[in-house]
């Protein structure tokens, strides 16, 4: 019977490039920036690192979608590397993979490193993925967007819960401004600026009910992690190190598009995500036992739902959780402490792993003015795709 890899794995370091407009710089340059922070915090050498995993949506440095940007970027010394791309769940796809190798004792020490040049794409938006997905927006779905896919998912939960229109949408207002506020006190963000509710209310409006600011940024960055076993962690000095409790992955059916049943105000994957995350992390009650979280909050209604489909707020009372301050920086459970995709960021292939870049940090005290009283559980929730065909990872880390 399958155990899981609850407390076998830690984290023994971790990079974070900053993440912005970096047309200075390549995805190479993002690469070892990141890297060379994540090694220093390890404490090991490069040739100690016996394999490697590398997350990009997009495909990096033109020579196609292999994985020999990051060997050859990073130039690891003919260790076995491979690329993995999942969506905007890309970051965490690739964590999953070096946490998985090192869990099963294929391998000691491994690497995942996450990263996109967005900008370079020369779009304002996400451009089309060269995948499936892109094929499905120009025949199957063509006049499908992302703002316009999450935006039909607001107006469906306002519908469901008897939400007027206006008190929903400065519900979404409220939760961008907590992202903007967190993120003014993270160097390493994109956007760090505050902005109040009326600013965002007033806001253009990019697909109803979503405004300009409901939106996240794109960016340009990198983010990487080093993992081991728990044994070897602490051979290596690292006396109470991160570990992971538990990694989770869901992807659609397809079932939320087909049948009736699906309302259209909540994300199946990420609820059934949950579900076996907890489970394997040994959580019975995360709105008591989780200290914080960072969640994929590509538009703002995204967050307001993943509230409830991660089962922190009760079905339809996430508004009274926001109006309350409960996911505030002095709230119950601190959501986006670092100000999440709407602030920090999202250059998709390292957006996972720059979420458990601040769970990390968090719990190891290292946050600056951003830092969180003594949290001890913390929670990435990482999602690709659209509301009804979508793919979900949910990770949970913790001393």
């Amino acid at each position: 019977m399958a155990e899981g890899i609850k407390d076998k794995v830690a984290i023994i370091g971790m990079g974070c490039t900053h993440f912005g407009e970096h047309w200075e710089k390549g995805a190479e340059e993002l690469m070892v920036e990141a890297f060379n922070e994540a090694l220093d915090d390890s404490g090991i050498e490069k040739k100690d690192i016996n394999a490697a995993w590398l997350g990009s949506c997009m495909g990096v440095c033109n020579v196609g979608l292999s994985a020999l940007p990051l060997s050859l970027a990073l130039k690891l010394p003919f260790i076995p590397v491979t690329r993995v791309e999942n969506f905007c769940a890309t970051g965490s796809e690739a964590l999953r993979g070096a946490v998985y190798a090192v869990a099963s004792g294929a391998y000691d020490i491994c690497l995942a490193m996450g990263v996109e040049k967005l900008k370079d794409t020369g779009y304002g938006g996400l451009p089309d993925m060269p995948s499936m997905m892109g094929t499905l927006n120009r025949f199957i779905m063509p006049n499908i967007t992302a703002p316009g896919g999450f935006a039909m998912m607001a107006t469906a939960y306002f519908n469901k819960w008897g939400i007027d229109p206006k008190d929903g949408k400065e519900l979404l207002a409220m939760i961008s401004a907590k992202s903007h506020k967190n993120g003014v006190n993270n160097p390493k963000a994109h956007l760090r600026k505050e902005a109040t509710v009326e600013q965002i209310m007033k806001a253009p409006m990019i697909a109803y009910p979503l405004g300009l600011f409901d939106c996240c940024g794109v960016s340009d960055g990198a983010a990487c992690a080093i993992v081991c076993s728990t044994e070897m962690a602490k051979k290596l000095g690292k006396k109470d190190p991160v570990k992971l409790k538990s990694m989770q992955i869901s992807l659609s059916s397809g079932e939320e598009l087909m049948y009736k049943d699906w309302d259209g105000a909540g994300v199946l994957s990420a609820q059934k995500c949950a579900g076996k995350a907890y489970e394997e992390a040994g959580i019975k009650n995360p709105r008591e036992e989780l200290s914080m979280m960072e969640v994929h909050d590509c538009f703002s209604i995204t967050e307001l739902a993943a509230y409830e489909d991660l089962g922190i707020s009760a079905p339809g009372k996430a508004g009274d959780d926001i109006r309350d301050g409960f996911y505030e920086m002095d709230g119950k459970i601190p959501c986006q402490p670092d100000g999440g995709l709407k602030c920090f960021g999202h250059p998709i292939g390292a957006s996972g792993l720059r979420m458990m870049y601040e769970m990390y940090n968090q719990l190891l005290g290292r946050c600056g003015e951003r830092q969180l009283d003594n949290p001890t559980l913390g929670l990435t929730h990482n999602m690709g795709g659209f509301p009804a065909m979508n793919l979900i990872s949910v990770a949970i880390a913790g001393l």
